[in-house]
């Protein structure tokens, strides 16, 4: 390769060289500023082709769409001092690039700021309500307040917080112990109660049923014996109708009776021929 021909192509490579260093292109997305020596010259940039310095100058890219951050869960006290645990997000984005760099410089750098900011804020307003209207009937007006605070705060770094939100509440590990203790006592309590009343119930019934009983069986008992005692009035005067009309048979039929139940089997008996138990079998 001639001499000529090296000086073209080393100058083509610098001027590509330079004109890759010189050019820059901001997205839709972006916005960008440019930094000489480590502090910012010049205007923000939007998006487009831009010029700078070669080598001297170099470009930092911040996002210009809304930024989402999920912040720590920490601890507040409300006004009737109780502990809550807050689990919280904000959504914000740079307004101000310049001054965004100048003040917090990146973005973990603003996050860490507005943890800290929404965090005391929270704890601000948060104190100012009871559980309930955190929890409930006020929520929705915290965190408008919390928002628009915060916004006024974070304004001088460069930055707009868009909306602050309670993801979710829940009490210390200490209080939801405490609170299980209470309630698990409370349906200990209940169980023991409905318990005591099933057993006065079941008692009350079982008295019932075995009064019940009693004269139930009192009654029948009764009406057997009026109806044994009419049967016996019916057999008496059957017998006595019959005596009356037989003697000599009924007084037969009774030696009869008595001797089938005297003599059993294996029963000795000594009489005398005159003896009043073989009368009717005496010939």
């Amino acid at each position: 390769m001639s001499r000529k021909s090296l000086t073209l192509l080393i100058a083509v490579l610098a001027v590509f060289i330079i004109g890759g260093q010189s050019f820059y292109t901001v997205h839709q997305t972006q916005k960008a500023i440019v930094l000489q020596l480590g502090e910012p010259v010049g205007q923000v940039s939007g998006p487009g082709l831009h010029f700078k310095l070669p080598f001297i100058q170099n470009v930092i890219f911040f996002d210009a769409r809304m930024l989402d951050y999920d912040a720590r869960s920490a601890e507040a006290l409300t006004s009737d001092k109780k502990a809550i645990v807050l689990d919280n997000y904000a959504r914000w984005r740079i307004t101000d690039p310049l001054t965004f760099y100048r003040t917090v410089r990146t973005i973990p750098g603003a996050q860490t700021r507005l943890d800290d900011m929404v965090y005391s804020q929270l704890r601000v307003h948060v104190g100012r309500h009871t559980l309930t209207e955190v929890v409930a009937s006020k929520r929705a007006e915290i965190m408008t307040e919390v928002t628009r605070r915060t916004s006024e705060l974070m304004s001088e770094y460069g930055m707009e917080v868009i909306d602050v939100r309670i993801k979710r509440t829940d009490l210390p590990a200490e209080n939801q112990r405490a609170i299980f203790g209470r309630m698990r006592a409370e349906r200990e309590r209940q169980a023991k109660q409905y318990r005591s009343e099933g057993q006065e119930e079941s008692t009350k019934i079982r008295s019932l049923a075995d009064r019940e009983r009693a004269v139930l069986l009192a009654e029948a008992n009764q009406k057997a014996e009026i109806i044994r005692g009419e049967g016996d009035a019916v057999a008496t005067r059957t017998f006595a109708n019959a005596y009356g009309q037989a003697p000599e048979f009924f007084e037969f039929m009774r030696g009869l009776e008595t001797l089938r139940n005297s003599l059993k089997e294996g029963t000795r008996f000594v009489l005398t021929p005159d003896d009043p138990l073989l009368k009717p079998i005496r010939p």
